[in-house]
């Protein structure tokens, strides 16, 4: 019998976005827009727009945007993402014109949310259309029958030749991002109101990481389709849309197809610049989020996504992945926590029993490694490791330093994040706020140790910016760090913006005041991080998804009320 994981973690979310009145029948649930204001930045696809006829809500707008080709007529295929409850008939759904006139369409159901409620999660809808101009509006509804049908086409068939020889879509079709927030289909979302700093950092950081990188095979790394998508759903951008689309083909084009999903042959891994068993080019993410959000099947199959989960399980060329069991263990917060992340985007697109198990599984490994560290040094809240290890050197226990990655442990909290939404194992948000505690205690570089020859701070932040600590730690000296920061850590605070991600999830479900309030002071703290110098340095490409792949829910998380995300009801470790 299958329960429902402890998802009252959607307090806020699920109110505004279920059990709302249909647009058209009193009986269907429906969205209702947040209060959140538009989309910040937002120049490049929200032209103003007519009020929605008859039988249509504002939120519920489709704008066609012309990609690529210049024929009028064009077939139209569109994901359309559902909060749990929302639509349990994809029978109900229809397309509206701009008018308010029913249009023949084809809607197949992609995804359910069949961890929560079995309810639709997702679905493609497809019709024909006239181009006559750029951009073109429908809507969707839902409460009444549809009556117009038409015979669905292979998503494949409306693609264009575009960029790099990749295929791309003829016409993209973009949705509100009050509809995509609180579809949570990337978990709950705040959109993007005028002038957010966080979103006008992604905005001035998209000028520079706006072209397909090619030449450049670690831009891809943390996941740059995702990235886009995700930057997409806050701001309902075309251009966003559009580059996570490209983005999204190219990368799916170099994911290995042949052999075991292990080395050597590493089917399901990402062959681009010779780096097949490199799991940690390997994403599941951006297939969940290019099906909801666009309804393309054309680049996967099960196999594919069977392949690229048995190869993180396998390892690839980092070696089978298990629980930390000794101090002289090999250990990356990056790995452990985009294995986690893949793990569950994995299990939410195929439902099966195995994918959970091995969600399950590495909960377990990250619980059992915060909360009885093998070195013996107790529980300080981070996944403590060896500094020569993690830096592929050899292990000297001597002079070993004991500590973690603050900004590597994002990659942690972010798979943590998706897999409580999706089991709502309690032991989750006890090892985000130990984190958060950590973070706040030993995260960050005091202000009074930034003196010349130490002044490791990027002056884009300021003169009284945050910087955290390449590498952290509650045990090693002062001097010690002091050491790795000359070496390794010099405008280690390019990575304040995913720190945002641990101190908002934290303070989401921080019950002690006390704690709440230094997080929430923290937080308010990195806004000088968003500076516009700060998002136009584009050294490093792959910056653009380490900062944003996971860090835009944190605007969400920190409108929360604090402690907010356990409920006292909860029950421990709850399963589907």
């Amino acid at each position: 019998m299958r329960t429902l994981p402890f998802v009252m973690l959607l307090l806020g979310a699920m109110a505004l976005s279920v059990a709302m009145l249909s647009n058209s029948d009193a009986s269907t649930r429906h969205h209702s827009p947040t209060a959140a204001g538009t989309p910040a930045n937002s120049h490049a696809g929200a032209a103003h727009h007519d009020p929605a006829p008859p039988g249509a809500q504002p939120d519920q707008r489709i704008v066609l945007h012309r990609n690529a080709g210049s024929d009028k007529a064009v077939l139209v295929s569109v994901g359309i993402p559902f909060a749990p409850g929302v639509l349990d008939d994809p029978r109900m759904l229809r397309i509206l014109d701009a008018h308010g006139a029913e249009v023949p369409a084809a809607v197949q159901t992609t995804l359910k949310w069949h961890f929560k409620d079995g309810s639709v999660r997702a679905v493609r809808v497809q019709f024909d259309a006239q181009l006559d101009t750029d951009e073109s509006t429908f809507y969707f509804a839902f409460g009444k029958p549809r009556t117009l049908d038409l015979a669905p086409w292979p998503y494949a068939k409306g693609l264009v030749a575009g960029d790099q020889g990749l295929l791309v879509p003829t016409v993209v079709a973009t949705l509100t991002p009050e509809w995509l927030c609180q579809s949570l289909i990337a978990g709950p979302q705040q959109p993007a109101a005028p002038n957010e700093p966080y979103a006008n950092y992604v905005s001035t950081q998209f000028d520079w990481a706006r072209d397909l990188p090619v030449k450049d095979s670690t831009a891809w790394l943390f996941d740059r389709p995702t990235t886009l998508y995700k930057a997409y759903i806050r701001t309902g951008r075309f251009d966003y849309l559009q580059a996570a689309i490209l983005s999204y083909h190219f990368y799916m084009k170099y994911i290995r197809r042949d052999g075991l999903p292990m080395s050597p042959s590493c089917a399901g891994g990402w062959s681009y610049g010779g780096k097949p068993c490199d799991v940690k080019y390997v994403y599941i993410e951006p297939i969940l989020l290019a099906l909801a959000l666009t309804g393309d099947d054309s680049a996967h199959d099960a196999r594919m996504v069977d392949d690229m989960a048995t190869l993180w399980a396998n390892g690839g060329w980092s070696g089978e992945p298990g629980p930390y069991t000794g101090a002289g263990q090999y250990f990356t917060e990056r790995l452990a926590g985009l294995g986690l992340l893949e793990t569950v985007s994995a299990y939410e697109l195929t439902g099966e029993a195995h994918d959970l198990t091995r969600v399950r599984e590495r909960i377990d490994w990250l619980y059992a490694h915060q909360q009885n560290n093998p070195d013996g040094l107790g529980n300080d809240g981070s996944w403590r490791n060896s500094w020569n290890l993690h830096e592929n050197d050899s292990w000297k226990p001597e002079t070993d330093v004991r500590g973690t990655s603050p900004w590597m442990t994002e990659n942690i909290i972010d798979g943590l994040w998706h897999a409580w939404l999706v089991t709502g194992d309690k032991r989750i948000p006890e090892m985000i706020t130990g984190f958060g505690r950590y973070l706040e205690h030993y995260g960050w570089i005091s202000p009074d140790l930034i003196v010349k020859p130490h002044d490791w701070r990027d002056p884009c932040t300021g003169p009284d910016g945050l910087i955290g600590w390449y590498w952290s730690s509650a045990h090693a000296t002062t001097k010690a760090l002091e050491a790795i920061q000359d070496s390794e850590g010099w405008y280690s605070d390019s990575h304040n913006v995913e720190l945002a991600l641990p101190i908002a999830a934290a303070y989401y479900f921080e019950r002690d005041p006390k704690q709440s309030a230094a997080l929430k002071h923290r937080f308010d703290e990195l806004v000088s991080s968003y500076d516009s110098a700060c998002a136009a340095n584009s050294k490093t490409l792959r910056r653009f998804n380490w900062n944003n792949r996971g860090t835009g829910v944190a605007q969400w998380l920190i409108r929360q009320p604090a402690g907010s995300g356990e409920p006292q009801s909860s029950t421990k470790h709850e399963t589907p």
